[in-house]
């Protein structure tokens, strides 16, 4: 049997017709920027992640570099974000000018409230943390310490549209969430796209100019700012596919369920979020000391699976000038040597994931 990683034209087949449809509509009247799907889009965001703004990005990074820039976070300051992430959640910050500092992670990927306490300094201005692999951070404890300190936080959400902990959504505990609209993402466009969310009313003002030059109006120009925008194309064709999120999402939870059921018994860690956890599993990662001699077999077995992600970002050629060393994170750094990402796509049948526990569960008992 053949397992692959992702297979985005079996996700797009039940919706095809539907998405050329609109297409074809948006091709014929010309509205091509931010028109009438966007802001449609933009209602229904904000509504899932319930809060009173939604504004649609070119793309995911700009939306933490926009926000900081919308918190005059910039040369001098320091950012506090977890080392493990996709590079973006970092580099963002080096973008605006501004210094990202690390703390490490706890065993289910994400950033440990009591690390982030030992980071911060008189230059801290805000953390970013990441809801690695669709589950939800620890938000009770990092807003605790976010106001002890009077710290900004912003949520990178990435991975994590419709996650939601103790029953409130990602993306309506920071300042601002930023979400990623990549193709591969549980809600992703058929190009680059990204969201802001915010219950702030003066952010949002700022940053529905801040994507768009500073515009004020057609002829006008408050401030120098980026074009990031997201297309009316892209939105028309999110709106579609959002019909089919939640669906999409619960097909994931039922996979990694499974995932869990077939193998915790095994010798390695299984995720599986708590009681007040909804995590939407963006990524299924499993970690095992036997993670380069297991991703072999089941390449070989037709499973085909990643590393989500290898070498971690204070390691990075990028990152060298802020001068971290291996050992640094010892969490991070052990995850990166045993983190192997499964299958997890909400088009897997039962019979493909079961296949995939089947020889896992063969690869232990050899």
């Amino acid at each position: 049997m053949k397992v692959p990683y992702i297979h985005l034209g079996q996700q797009h087949e039940p919706i095809k017709q539907e998405i050329l449809k609109s297409v074809e509509a948006l091709l014929d009247n010309g509205n091509y920027i931010l028109g009438e799907e966007v802001s449609t889009f933009e209602k229904r965001f904000a509504a899932l992640c319930q809060t009173k703004y939604a504004l649609g990005i070119g793309n995911g990074t700009d939306t933490m570099i926009l926000s900081m820039r919308a918190l005059g976070i910039g040369a001098g300051d320091e950012v506090i974000t977890a080392p493990n992430s996709y590079l973006a959640s970092a580099s963002s910050i080096a973008l605006t000018g501004a210094t990202p500092v690390f703390a490490d992670v706890r065993e289910d990927y994400n950033i440990d409230p009591a690390q982030i306490e030992k980071a911060i300094t008189k230059k801290t201005k805000a953390i970013i943390p990441v809801h690695l692999t669709g589950r939800p951070a620890d938000l009770d404890a990092i807003m605790t310490i976010a106001t002890k300190h009077n710290l900004h936080v912003i949520e990178d959400c990435a991975q994590a549209v419709g996650a939601r902990y103790k029953n409130k959504s990602v993306g309506s505990f920071g300042i601002t969430g930023s979400f990623s609209l990549h193709p591969l993402k549980n809600l992703g466009a058929c190009g680059d796209g990204g969201v802001i969310t915010t219950n702030d009313e003066k952010l949002f003002s700022y940053l529905s100019k801040a994507r768009t030059h500073g515009h004020s109006s057609r002829d006008e120009v408050d401030f120098w700012s980026f074009n990031s925008r997201l297309d009316n194309l892209q939105a028309a064709i999110l709106n579609i596919k959002f019909n089919s999120l939640e669906k999409w999402n619960n097909r994931r939870r039922e996979i990694a369920e499974r995932y869990w059921k077939g193998l915790h018994q095994l010798p390695m860690y299984v995720p599986k979020d708590k009681e007040y956890e909804h995590a939407v599993y963006h990524t299924f990662i499993i970690q095992t000391d036997k993670r380069d001699a297991l991703m072999t077999y089941l390449r070989e077995q037709g499973v085909d699976t990643k590393i989500h992600y290898p070498v971690p970002i204070h390691l990075q050629k990028a990152a060298a000038y802020l001068g971290y060393k291996k050992g640094d994170f010892p969490v991070t750094e052990k995850q990166c040597e045993t983190i192997l990402s499964l299958p997890v796509f909400p088009q897997l049948d039962n019979e493909q994931v079961d296949y995939v526990i089947e020889k896992i569960n063969s690869f232990y008992k050899k």
